[in-house]
Formats: C-alpha cells, structure tokens, sequence
C-alpha cells in the first residue's frame, strides 16, 4: 500500500505537520507536484485525516488527569448506549474507550484542581446511568506521549 516515498512523506508529517508543502516535498524528496499528489492519494484513501491540532491541557489550567475505569450493570440491553451518550455530555472528559473484559469503558477526565475534581467526579460522574463499579487511576507522570510510528 505504502512505498518509500509515501513513508518518507508521512515521516516528515509525523515530524512537523505544519510545514509548507515546498518544504515537505523538499524534506521527502519528491517534486512539489508530485507530492502534491501523493497527499491527495493519502487523504482520499483515509490514511490522512485532514490537520489538528493537540491542546497541552495543563497551560489552560487543567493540572489533574483522571483515569476512570467503569464497569457497567449490563441487565439492561440498552446500558451501553445510554451510558456513551451521557458521558460524551461531560465536558471535562476528553477521551471515550469501550472494551471487552471486565472493564467495560474507559474515561479520561481532567480538572483544574483536586477539588474541582471531586466535584465534576460527585456531580457528573456518578450520575452517569449504569456504572456497576468504577476504578479512578490518577495520573502522576506522562513517560511517554509519542503519537507517531515508525515509517
């Protein structure tokens, strides 16, 4: 699917989304047209998702990550969906997994502060329909945060 040059694309991307496609192309060494081309290749087959950028939530003042790991009462058939559709209602959750095992989803929460934590935790957490149980895992250090691959 990918050749050379595609992933010499896509590593130059991976390491500055940001640069001007003269540049990228340069970087890649591909001509600009054909870079140009590749891209529009890479993005109507979905490997590119378009551009974004990362808030570094921390300098807007949210210092505390919270990892909520929520088992839910699954005796009603429509548990899932009812509890995914409140949580994605929760502002300060960030991040929404589902799993198969014991534990059922996944929730990152961030805060400002322990205590207003401990509030968006007692009134909006749980609150949320269907939790059977809930295990909250405070993160203490990022060892790593690297979100590209080897190419």
């Amino acid at each position: 699917m990918l050749d050379d040059s595609d992933r010499r694309l896509l590593r130059q991307l991976q390491a500055d989304p940001t640069q001007p496609v003269a540049q990228l192309a340069e970087a890649a060494r591909l001509p600009l047209a054909t870079c140009y081309r590749r891209l529009e290749r890479l993005q109507s087959t979905g490997v590119l998702r378009g551009q974004s950028h990362a808030i570094h939530w921390p300098a807007l003042g949210y210092t505390v990550e919270v990892s909520l790991r929520i088992t839910l009462d699954k005796t009603d058939p429509r548990a899932f969906d009812a509890f995914l559709a409140a949580a994605r209602g929760v502002p300060e959750v960030t991040e929404i997994q589902t799993f198969l095992g014991r534990v059922d989803v996944r929730l990152a929460v961030i805060a400002r502060s322990m205590p207003h934590y401990q509030e968006i935790y007692r009134d909006r957490i749980l609150t949320l329909p269907h939790i059977a149980d809930i295990e909250a895992l405070m993160q203490v250090a990022k060892i790593k945060d690297q979100p590209t691959l080897p190419l």
